[in-house]
């Protein structure tokens, strides 16, 4: 089962959004954001590139998904 790490906090603090304008940027509820940052949601294929772009970082930088052995 993969282990799933979030940096979306990181790359957004670097940016100078709050979560409620990248929710805005990407069109999803503040909430949405804050349950990406305590990596309790997966985000669509969408939703990641949106993000993605929005902070301008590579997908993989900042969803980490990684296999338990």
């Amino acid at each position: 089962m993969p282990d799933f790490e979030c940096r979306l906090k990181k790359y957004r603090q670097l940016k100078e959004l709050t979560q409620e304008q990248l929710a805005e940027q990407v069109g999803v509820r503040r909430e949405t954001i804050m349950r990406l940052e305590k990596a309790q949601y997966n985000p669509s294929l969408k939703l990641a590139i949106d993000i993605s772009r929005a902070v301008n970082a590579p997908i993989e930088e900042i969803f980490i998904f990684e296999e338990i052995e």
